[in-house]
């Protein structure tokens, strides 16, 4: 038997990177997965053609979880789809340097509307649609929340954030049945990264060298953790936050 047999997942911002590996990831442990984009349908279609190749199920909706109107519509054609919801992973973020000085408005609502207020709107409404058995949620923070690197104030504030959040949110719950981790990912080669000029440069070689075990993560390191909170394997842990850094 699966992982996630049976099991509904929501996974927001899953047409790429890490949003994507848990989506393949759930699929091929059981779930049906509903694959939430923005913008990038292309992508998410491929995501969802890959997984249903591959004999599972899934399906993509897109809504901007920054906009509360987007979200509940998001839940209503999930459980109008599939008719009930048990795991919710909130991945969609927004990923920007910007020193001091050049802190705007714009950058920061950006940020704390997506990052952390979305992640809020989702979680409202995975709670009104959990059953009575409970459900999963697995929050994707940051090891910058902790680790801080300059020029990412208003990201790491973000990441901050979402790790005060999942404690506070899984005393909220637990009475429920209802647990809430976060997994707190170092460098991991994505898209948005290669976009930036991260990978294979010299940035990359510094982190590898201060890293244990040798190398960046690949999004599949964070999908199986994922996999883990979302399943009975970890039933008994709620407002934890899990490292996934190679040892950095």
């Amino acid at each position: 038997m699966k992982k996630l047999d049976g099991k509904i997942a929501i996974v927001t911002g899953a047409s790429k990177g890490i949003g994507a590996a848990i989506a393949q990831h759930f699929a091929a442990e059981g779930a049906a997965v509903v694959v939430n984009y923005a913008s990038s349908k292309e992508a998410a279609d491929r995501v969802v053609e890959e997984i249903t190749n591959a004999g599972g199920k899934a399906i993509a909706i897109q809504a901007d979880v920054s906009k509360k109107a987007d979200v509940e519509q998001l839940f209503a054609k999930t459980q109008q789809t599939f008719g009930k919801l048990d795991i919710l992973v909130n991945n969609a973020a927004i990923y920007q340097y910007q020193p001091l000085e050049e802190i705007t408005e714009q950058h920061f609502y950006e940020h704390f509307n997506l990052n952390v207020l979305g992640l809020l709107f989702a979680t409202q409404q995975a709670v009104k649609h959990f059953g009575k058995e409970g459900g999963n949620i697995v929050n994707i923070s940051s090891i910058a929340s902790t680790a801080t690197p300059a020029n990412l104030s208003v990201y790491n504030g973000t990441k901050a954030a979402v790790d005060a959040i999942t404690k506070s949110i899984a005393k909220e719950l637990g009475s429920r049945n209802i647990r809430v981790n976060a997994i707190n990912p170092g460098m991991v080669e994505t898209e948005g990264l290669q976009a930036i000029g991260a990978i294979g440069g010299d940035f990359q070689k510094q982190i590898e060298a201060q890293t244990p075990l040798g190398r960046i993560g690949q999004p599949q390191d964070i999908a199986l953790a994922a996999a883990f909170f979302a399943s009975s394997d970890s039933a008994w842990i709620t407002g934890e936050t899990l490292i996934i850094s190679g040892g950095l």
